[in-house]
């Protein structure tokens, strides 16, 4: 947090912000043409880091494909850390009762993942001989070791302690991930609302060990069945469904371009991370998120 706020002050300094009327004032001084001398860096690269970024592949081969892996592998994991952001502003939001305005993140997490899917095109090129040029260079390095996919897990209610022990070594994102675990998840805090609003939610499902995997519960699945049989246009509610079911739509899109990636490249191969590889994630597929929301759809 107090990076950030460096950061933050750092960059607003740097930027100079400007209003409306000075932009016009300098634009018909200019005739509408660019600036094009600063003082220092340009206020892109102080804002966006940009010249930061692309320092940040260092590919271990000569293969030229390798930057192709590399380059999708780090924006898939901006997009882990930007769809947990909006995660978590929409979960504040839930906390406080603000349910309308828990739409509008949870809208956008939904497109944040949508886009984290389309990055999956970027490898449709690579076949095993492709891969295998340099799959053995990265040694035991596997997005199973992805501290932020985790957190994204997490967060979404796929819960397995076991699995935040591969970063105990380094404790600052040990300690995050110890926190996420020992604080509810975003579909328990959903739970806990619909309890706030008169459903018949079992006390014992409330104060539940929100550290161990939720479990599907028909109290839950009866509350969603409910709010679905009021579609009208003040069921806000229904709303939060909606947006809850893109999310967990797309999240499960994702991990399904996962394994469809893993059988093109790898087949049935023992995973880089020592994991069973494609069988391993098959079987993760089961684990569903926000499983009511979905089982419920029978009753409705």
């Amino acid at each position: 947090m107090e990076q950030t706020e460096l950061r933050g002050r750092t960059v607003t300094a740097a930027l100079r912000p400007v209003t409306p009327k000075q932009r016009e004032a300098k634009a018909a001084r200019t005739g509408g043409e660019p600036t094009l001398e600063f003082d220092g860096r340009t206020p892109y690269d102080v804002y966006v880091n940009a010249s930061t970024l692309h320092r940040l592949q260092q590919p271990i081969s000569d293969d030229p494909g390798e930057m192709s892996f590399l380059m999708v592998s780090q924006i898939m994991e901006l997009y882990f850390g930007l769809t947990r952001y909006e995660l978590l502003q929409a979960q504040r939001m839930l906390r406080a009762d603000r349910v309308w305005d828990a739409l509008a993140p949870l809208r956008r997490a939904g497109l944040h993942l949508e886009a984290l899917n389309a990055a999956w095109r970027g490898l449709r090129w690579m076949t095993p001989a492709d891969f295998n040029r340099f799959r053995d260079l990265l040694g035991e390095a596997s997005g199973f070791q992805s501290a932020m996919y985790r957190q994204l897990e997490f967060l979404l209610g796929l819960r397995d302690p076991a699995l935040i022990r591969p970063f105990r070594r380094q404790p600052d994102v040990y300690a995050e991930l110890r926190e996420t675990l020992a604080a509810p998840s975003l579909w328990d805090d959903v739970i806990a609302l619909l309890a706030r609003h008169g459903f018949d939610i079992p006390a014992d499902l409330l104060d539940r060990d929100v550290s161990v995997e939720h479990e599907a519960h028909p109290r839950v699945e009866a509350a969603w069945v409910r709010i679905y049989a009021d579609d009208g246009p003040e069921n806000q509610l229904r709303l939060l469904g909606e947006a809850l079911t893109e999310v967990a739509e797309q999240f499960g899109d994702w991990r399904w371009e996962h394994v469809k990636a893993v059988q093109r490249t790898m087949g049935a191969k023992v995973g880089s991370g020592g994991s069973a590889g494609l069988a391993w994630l098959q079987r993760s597929m089961a684990r569903v998120v926000f499983p009511e929301l979905w089982s419920a759809r029978t009753s409705m």
